[in-house]
């Protein structure tokens, strides 16, 4: 069988893009077609080598890295992410050991199997709340933090079955909180330009992975530490959009390499088929869990829906399993093959959560308790002319320029606890939430209602400033369903953005760079005293 050389890399770099973009046309993720691409590769006859597995490798460092950016040590204390990550693993890895012990399976090889299961996957899971620009949400903070639970119990797992212990260096590792003054400083003095990714690749792969590695812990684990350490920096979120695009190409070395592991037979297809059939169960755990530990039943239901997969995690682990002979090598096939197809199930669902939530909400709130852990209080905020969706860059300065112009009667809205804090923090007015809530929707009408029966300052103007495209189009038609009709202006990042926007009722709908262009030049119209155009 040829191996994926220099002749075949034109061949897989047309079938990515092409199988890609049909999934994008179609309303899908386009990892679903680069998902395709593989499995279609290997049908040519075509495996990965050393070198597509390292881009998919390096792709996958830079993006625990960039997850480390925007996640606090608090985060992990909360007992739905520890509690919840661990009592999901354990009755998940015993239900699907039950199973396959009843097929006839030793023992070992049905908990192996079992806890190879319950992992979800990490690439997924982010790239879905990042393509819809929910990474700030509680629900989402929520998902990854158990995420880098499983992540701490693969370490222990691979630890322990291979039988090398950390290196005696290890607890050294903690000396890296004394290291980050000094990597905050350079940080601070990378500027803006080539030196700020390249000082986010020094980070995570010369200090994270390298370190890790020689105190024989799992090097994926150190990016992921290294960028937690730099999360409070103002400038943490600057490094990880310059890192953007760079990781998002070498991700499809990695969805490449899932479909290029094998083709299974037709009972592997069959029993991978079949695992598909677990996957609500494995949510519905999840779901369930996170309502036991306080959550909202629509935070508990998105983080769970993105949980629903089956994990390149649990790849790893069989594929130590197999190697160490515990296993059969054909289960590494058989896995690869369900987790492909879990993640070309989930890109859907995930896609329309939202809408799910709304169809099943009725149901989903029974398991909710009284009192949910992210849900603000929401009395008299004042009076309020002006709402800004999105307190990003964008949102922050559209809200003080409106501020100086009506003064307190601007009121802020984002989906991120963080960010709210530290708004407050500054001064700014700004509460807890999120537009693409139902519940929080019929909350808001509900207030309105009040504000108008008590002759109370009504809304006369909303500032869309949300990230995704998606969740600002949202928020568009909840206002048309609340007969909202006051002046809305929406920021988009691209020409075309901007014209849908305006198709969907926006008053003004504005392209980001343009805008600011624009802008540039109305300072230097001031500071020349230009006469201003009619």
């Amino acid at each position: 069988m040829p191996i994926l050389d220099d002749v075949a890399l034109p061949l897989s770099l047309t079938l990515a893009f092409l199988l890609g973009f049909g999934a994008r046309q179609l309303g899908l993720p386009p990892l679903v077609g680069f998902l395709a691409a593989g499995f279609v590769l290997r049908g040519l006859g075509l495996e990965a080598n050393a070198t597509i597995k390292a881009v998919g490798d390096f792709g996958v460092v830079i993006l625990l890295f960039t997850i480390g950016l925007k996640l606090r040590l608090d985060q992990l204390a909360t007992p739905a992410v520890w509690a919840g990550a661990g009592l999901h693993a354990v009755l998940t890895s015993l239900v699907f050991a039950a199973v396959f012990a009843l097929a006839g399976f030793g023992l070992a090889q049905a908990l192996l199997l079992g806890f190879g299961l319950s992992f979800s996957s990490t690439v997924f899971t982010v790239k879905v709340f990042e393509e819809k620009g929910e990474l700030g949400a509680s629900f989402a903070k929520i998902a990854i933090g158990i995420l880098v639970m499983q992540d701490l119990f693969a370490v222990l797992f691979l630890t322990a079955s291979t039988g090398k212990l950390p290196s005696p260096w290890a607890p050294a590792l903690l000396g890296l909180l004394l290291l980050r003054p000094v990597l905050y400083r350079l940080l601070e003095r990378s500027g803006h330009g080539e030196l700020l990714p390249l000082f986010g690749l020094f980070a995570a792969v010369a200090l994270g992975v390298t370190l890790f590695d020689m105190a024989g812990l799992k090097p994926d684990l150190g990016a992921l530490v290294l960028g937690m350490l730099l999360a409070t920096h103002p400038r943490a979120g600057d490094v990880a959009y310059q890192l953007f695009g760079f990781k998002e190409i070498l991700l499809v070395g990695f969805f490449l390499s899932i479909g290029l592991g094998g083709l299974p037979g037709p009972g592997q297809l069959a029993i991978a088929v079949a695992l598909l059939l677990a996957l609500p169960l494995k949510g519905a755990l999840f779901f369930w869990l996170c309502c036991r530990f306080g959550l909202r039943a629509r935070s508990a239901f998105l983080s769970s829906l993105s949980l629903a997969t089956y994990s390149e995690f649990g790849l790893i682990v069989v594929g130590l399993a197999t190697a160490q002979g515990w296993l059969d090598p054909a289960w590494l096939v058989t896995l690869a093959v369900a987790v492909a197809l879990s993640l070309v199930l989930a890109a859907p669902l995930n896609a329309l959560n939202n809408q799910l939530y709304e169809l099943l909400q009725p149901t989903l709130r029974r398991f909710e308790k009284p009192e949910a852990l992210d849900r603000e209080a929401l009395d008299d905020v004042g009076p309020v002319r002006t709402v800004v969706f999105g307190m990003g860059r964008v949102g922050t300065a559209a809200y003080d320029r409106l501020r100086m112009d009506i003064g307190d009667a601007v009121l802020g809205i984002d989906a991120d606890p963080v960010v709210v804090a530290r708004h407050r923090d500054d001064g700014r007015r700004v509460l807890l939430g999120d537009g693409s809530d139902v519940e929080w929707w019929d909350r808001m009408a509900a207030i309105a209602a009040y504000r108008r029966a008590n002759g109370m300052t009504e809304v006369e103007a909303v500032v869309l400033a949300l990230p995704a495209q998606a969740t600002n189009l949202y928020v568009l038609e909840k206002m048309r369903e609340n007969a909202f009709d006051g002046l809305v202006a929406a920021i988009a990042f691209t020409d075309e953005g901007a014209v849908e926007l305006k198709a969907a009722g926006a008053t003004h709908a504005f392209e980001a760079f343009a805008e600011a262009g624009v802008g540039l030049a109305g300072h230097i119209r001031d500071e020349l005293e230009l006469p201003r155009p009619r």
